[in-house]
């Protein structure tokens, strides 16, 4: 698995998870601030950026990858913040390592899948057949950029890295972890799975989200303990669309 460091080695570890498709590096706009005060480590999930394809991307198996990182460096008590469904791989971290994990922060991830959105038609044409396959292969820059925009509150600056090591993923791969995710969220809600972890949990969640109803963000409330901040104006890509108040909502977790 890539892993990236950030910050000094000695001060307190940071695990940050990406979401679907996506790789560390969009977590950049918030890696110097954070680096200030913590150790931050990134990863590129399986099939992702730099790390290899995997032979299943079920959300355990993917949390077990991320905990050998963790074990390897010899780590212990981490914060782990997952961004959309890297949030997933952050729960089931949380669920069958929990010597690893000190606290949770989710962000912009959706509680169940009943509280998803029907995706903007330009992701529906991108990601489903019969057309999918097709222009995943076949797409450019440009669409690519659309397709991450079509998620975000207002108008949004990406990164030329991103959207390059986006448009690296095959369709195939995307897929695979796309069904992975969905099969973790049928199987229990993370409330559900939350609730008698124990874990401090802070969720952050943009009032503009047009990928998840931001009303469910409330329904983390059921879990001990948790506390609940949304972010004003902003969509689902905080880090891009509002760094400044992620990065504070990070820092005070």
């Amino acid at each position: 698995m890539h892993v990236v460091h950030d910050g000094p080695a000695g001060a307190p570890p940071l695990l940050l998870v990406h979401g679907t498709g996506a790789t560390g590096g969009t977590w950049a706009p918030l890696v110097a601030g954070l680096a200030t005060g913590h150790h931050v480590i990134r990863v590129d999930l399986p099939g992702c950026g730099r790390s290899p394809a995997a032979v299943t991307y079920d959300v355990p198996a993917q949390a077990g990858r991320v905990a050998a990182v963790l074990d390897e460096l010899g780590l212990r008590d981490v914060a782990v913040a997952g961004h959309s469904s890297g949030g997933y791989v952050a729960t089931a971290l949380a669920e069958h390592r929990p010597d690893l994990v000190a606290s949770l922060t989710l962000i912009s991830t959706g509680p169940a899948l009943d509280a998803l959105f029907p995706q903007p038609v330009v992701l529906r044409v991108l990601l489903r057949p019969p057309f999918g396959p097709l222009l995943w292969r076949w797409r450019t820059d440009t669409v690519t950029r659309r397709a991450l925009a079509a998620t975000a509150a207002g108008p949004v600056d990406l990164p030329d890295e991103v959207v390059a090591d986006l448009r690296g993923q095959d369709y195939r791969t995307f897929r695979a972890i796309e069904a992975g995710y969905t099969a973790y969220l049928a199987e229990r809600s993370i409330p559900e799975r939350l609730g008698a972890l124990g874990v401090p949990l802070l969720v952050l969640f943009g009032d503009a989200d047009p990928r998840w109803d931001p009303a469910s963000a409330q329904r983390y409330r059921t879990v001990p303990g948790a506390r609940i901040e949304m972010l004003a104006g902003v969509g689902h890509l905080p880090m891009f669309e509002a760094p400044g108040k992620l990065l504070a909502g990070l820092c005070a977790a």
